[in-house]
This record gives structure tokens, sequence and C-alpha cells, in this order.
């Protein structure tokens, strides 16, 4: 196995791990976890809850330090389309998902010990 296979295993693990944080910190909160890594050509989403009758597209986020800009200044204008993508083959996927959606972005920053919830972070243009 390469450096890079290693690097690529532990960013992956990681990156689990934060998303299952994020899954905790929101179940707690109400949500209801449907589905998670929903994955199409073009995009993916971390995780889709549903929020009451809302159905929400989480991106997770990490970032273990700031210098080049927090966990949110990693959600740029393309990964956000990248995520609606996403979210209409879901929608199309699911023909019983018709609800209310909004896009939801849950913040870890350093090691994981402050979580940031941003409800409607982002809107379809």
């Amino acid at each position: 196995m390469s450096g890079n296979d290693t690097t690529s295993v532990s960013t992956q693990v990681i990156g689990k791990r934060a998303e299952d944080l994020a899954a905790g910190f929101l179940e707690q909160r109400g949500l209801a976890i449907l589905a998670r890594n929903f994955r199409c050509r073009g995009g993916e989403i971390d995780l889709v809850c549903r929020d009451g009758k809302s159905l929400v597209f989480v991106e997770v986020r990490l970032r273990r330090n700031a210098h080049y800009g927090g966990a949110a200044a990693s959600i740029t204008a393309r990964k956000q389309a990248r995520i609606i993508l996403a979210a209409r083959h879901y929608l199309a996927a699911h023909a019983g998902a018709e609800a209310d959606c909004r896009f939801d972005c849950v913040l870890l920053d350093g090691d994981a010990n402050a979580i940031e919830w941003e409800r409607d972070a982002f809107c379809e243009r």
C-alpha cells in the first residue's frame, strides 16, 4: 500500500466519524436519518433526513484547521450545485418523497468537539 492509500483510508475513516457525529447530533434534535451517502452521477449527499414534513439534505464538513478557512468556507457554489443535483436525483428516485426540502450543513471544526448546525444554509438558485 502506498502512502497515498494510507492517507485516503484515514481521510475516509475521519469523514465517516464526522458523519456519524453529525447523524447522532441531528437525531438528538428530532430528525430521522433516511439515507447516508446518497450518490448519483455528479453529486453526493452526506445525509438525507426528515424533519417533520420536510426533507433535509445535509452536507457534513470537517476542517481540522482553519488555515484555508473553516468548514463553512469549504462549501463552495460548485459544491452546492453538486448537492442540489444529487437532491434532484434523490427526489426523482423516491416518488413518495414529495415534501418541502431544505439544505442544511453540519460543520465540525478542529477535533470535532464543536458542532454547528446551519439550517437553510443555501438554496437552489
